[in-house]
C-alpha cells in the first residue's frame, strides 16, 4: 500500500501542528512558564549586578534560540542563578562590557566542549548522585521561596494557601487549562479587585518596554581583555553545561525518551553566543521552570520552549502593567508545588533506605549537602560523583581473588587469579603469594581475570621479581587479548629508578 504525498507531509509535521490537544498544552505551558520566569529573571539580574531588563532579554533569547538548536525538547533555558553567581564578580570588577564578552566566549567554549564529547561524561554520573541532585534541587527551589514569606503583610499567607489549594484540586476538575495558570489568574484578580496590598512582580524591578538590539560588546579587542574574561567564561561554560546536561537527563527519565546531549551542549553554546550579542547575561537550562513545563504542565515539544521566550517579551512589553500586578504569593505557590513534585519522596522512604547500601545513601546525602551548602548544583554533582567513585573503588578493591593449587609431586604450584585487576584491587596482590615456601616453578593463571591499568602490570612485575630474587621462575598464562597487549606494552617499563 503506497502512502500519498500529503500523508507523508503530515508525518513530517511536528505533533503540535496536527493535534489540537498538543497545541493547547504547549501554548498554555509556555504561558505559565513565562509568567513564573519573570520574577526569577529579575532576581538573577540583581545577583549579577545588572539591570533587570538584561536578565529578561537573556531569558528571551536563550529560550527562543535553544528551542531551535537544542538537543532536548521541552527543556527551558534562560538566565539562571548559577550563571549569575559566576559572572557577578567580573561585572563588578570590570564592567558590563566584559560580562557580555565573557558570555560570548563561554558560548564558544561550550560549542568546543560539546564537539569534543564532554556530554559523554554524563554516563559516569551514578543514580544515587542523580537522586541527590533532584532532591537538592527541590530543596533549593523551596529555600528560594522563603524570603518571599518573611516580613510580608499577613494576606500573603492565605493567598499562598489558596494558591496551593487550587494547584492541588483544580486538576481534579479539568486538565484542559493548567492549574498554575488558573491559580495565578484568580489570585491576581482577587488582589487587584479587593485592593489587597501585597508584594507583586512589579516590586522586583521594572519590565523592558522594547525588544533588545544586537551589537558588539563594549570592550577593547585585545589579548588583555581575553585573559581577563577567559577564566570566568570557562567557569560559566562548565557550570552551564553541567546544569543543562543534568536537567536534560532528568527530563529524559520523566518523559521516557532520549535526547542528544552533544546536541544540547552545542545548542547551549549557540544560545549563549546569540544572547551575548543581544546584550544578555547568558544562561543555561532552568530546572525549576523545566519541571513546571514538563511535569506540571505536560509539555513535550519545542513549541512550549519557543513560546516561553516569545510570551516573556509579549508579557513584558505589551502587558507589562498587568503582569506587574501579579502577586508574588501566586508564584510562590506554584514553585512550592514544583518542589513537592520534583522531590523523590520514594528515595527517603524507610523501606527504600533499608534496601539501599550504606555507600549509596552516603553518596546521595553528600550530593544534597554540597548543593544546599554551596547553592551550586554543579559542585554537588562533581563532589557526589567523586564520592561515588571512592565508594565503588573501596567496594571492589578486594574482588580479585587468588587461589593456589600445588602439583601432586610438589614440583610446581599454580595460582589462579579471578576478578578485575586495577589500581585498587591490585594493591594487595603482591602479598597473596608464598615466595619462600613455593617450589621453583610457579604458574599464575590469569584466564579468569582482566588487567585494566598500569598499576596491575606493575603488581605482576613485582610478583615475578620477588620470585626471581629467590631463583624461581614464573609463567603468566591465560591473559585475554586486551590484557596481554597492555601487559606486553608496559611490563618491565614501570620500575622506579
Amino acid at each position: 500500500m503506497t502512502t500519498s504525498p500529503a500523508a507523508r507531509l503530515r508525518g513530517l509535521r511536528p505533533e503540535w501542528l496536527t493535534d489540537p490537544k498538543v497545541w493547547r498544552t504547549e501554548v498554555l505551558a509556555g504561558l505559565v512558564v513565562a509568567l513564573a520566569l519573570i520574577p526569577e529573571a529579575i532576581s538573577f539580574s540583581i545577583i549579577a549586578g545588572v539591570d533587570p531588563a538584561i536578565g529578561l532579554f537573556a531569558s528571551f533569547t536563550m529560550a527562543v534560540v535553544i528551542s531551535i538548536v537544542g538537543g532536548r525538547r521541552a527543556m527551558i533555558s534562560a538566565a539562571t542563578g548559577a550563571v549569575a553567581l559566576v559572572i557577578a564578580p567580573l561585572n563588578r570588577e570590570h564592567g558590563f562590557g566584559h560580562l557580555v564578552a565573557a558570555v560570548i566566549l563561554a558560548g564558544a567554549f561550550q560549542i568546543v566542549l560539546g564537539a569534543l564529547g564532554v556530554a559523554k561524561l554524563m554516563r559516569f554520573v551514578p543514580r544515587s548522585v542523580m537522586v541527590g541532585f533532584v532532591n537538592s534541587l527541590a530543596i533549593l527551589i523551596f529555600m528560594a521561596q522563603v524570603p518571599e514569606t518573611t516580613d510580608v503583610p499577613w494576606p500573603v499567607y492565605p493567598l499562598i494557601a489558596a494558591g496551593l489549594a487550587l494547584l492541588v484540586f483544580f486538576p481534579k476538575v479539568t486538565t484542559v487549562i493548567p492549574a498554575p495558570l488558573v491559580s495565578i489568574a484568580i489570585l491576581t484578580a482577587i488582589t487587584v479587585a479587593a485592593g489587597i496590598a501585597v508584594p507583586t512582580v512589579g516590586d522586583k524591578g521594572s519590565l523592558p518596554s522594547s525588544l533588545p538590539l544586537p551589537g558588539l560588546p563594549d570592550v577593547p579587542f585585545t589579548l588583555d581583555t581575553l585573559t581577563t574574561i577567559a577564566p570566568c567564561a570557562l567557569a560559566m561554560a562548565l557550570v552551564g553545561l553541567m546544569e543543562s546536561l543534568m536537567t536534560a537527563k532528568l527530563v529524559d527519565d520523566i518523559t521516557g525518551t532520549r535526547s542528544s546531549k552533544t546536541g544540547e551542549s552545542i545548542g547551549q553554546g549557540i544560545a549563549n553566543i546569540v544572547t551575548g550579542f543581544f546584550g544578555g547575561m547568558g544562561g543555561c537550562a532552568m530546572i525549576g521552570q523545566t519541571m513546571i513545563n514538563v511535569k506540571v504542565s505536560g509539555a513535550r515539544t519545542r513549541l512550549s520552549t519557543f513560546l516561553t521566550g516569545a510570551f516573556l517579551m509579549v508579557l513584558c512589553i505589551v502587558f507589562g502593567p498587568l503582569v506587574s500586578e501579579i502577586p508574588m504569593a501566586a508564584l510562590v505557590a506554584v514553585m512550592v508545588m514544583v518542589c513537592f513534585a520534583t522531590f523523590d519522596w520514594h528515595s527517603i522512604a524507610p523501606k527504600t533506605l533499608r534496601r539501599m547500601s550504606a555507600g549509596e545513601i552516603t553518596v546521595m546525602v553528600v550530593t544534597v549537602v554540597c548543593v544546599v551548602a554551596t547553592h551550586n548544583l554543579a559542585v554537588g554533582v562533581v563532589i557526589g560523583s567523586v564520592t561515588a567513585m571512592v565508594v565503588f573503588a573501596q567496594r571492589v578493591a578486594h574482588l580479585a581473588e587468588v587461589t593456589a593449587a600445588t602439583a601432586p609431586d610438589g614440583s610446581g604450584v599454580r595460582y589462579t587469579v579471578t576478578g578485575e585487576m586495577f589500581f585498587a584491587s591490585s594493591n594487595d596482590l603482591v602479598g597473596r603469594f608464598d615466595y619462600v615456601a613455593d617450589p621453583d616453578k610457579v604458574v599464575i593463571d590469569l584466564s579468569r581475570a582482566h588487567v585494566w591499568d598500569a598499576s596491575s602490570v606493575a603488581a605482576l612485575d613485582a610478583v615475578v621479581a620477588r620470585y626471581a630474587q629467590r631463583g624461581k621462575t614464573v609463567d603468566l598464562v591465560g591473559l585475554n587479548r586486551p590484557s596481554a597487549e597492555l601487559h606486553g606494552r608496559l611490563t618491565g617499563e614501570l620500575a622506579g629508578h
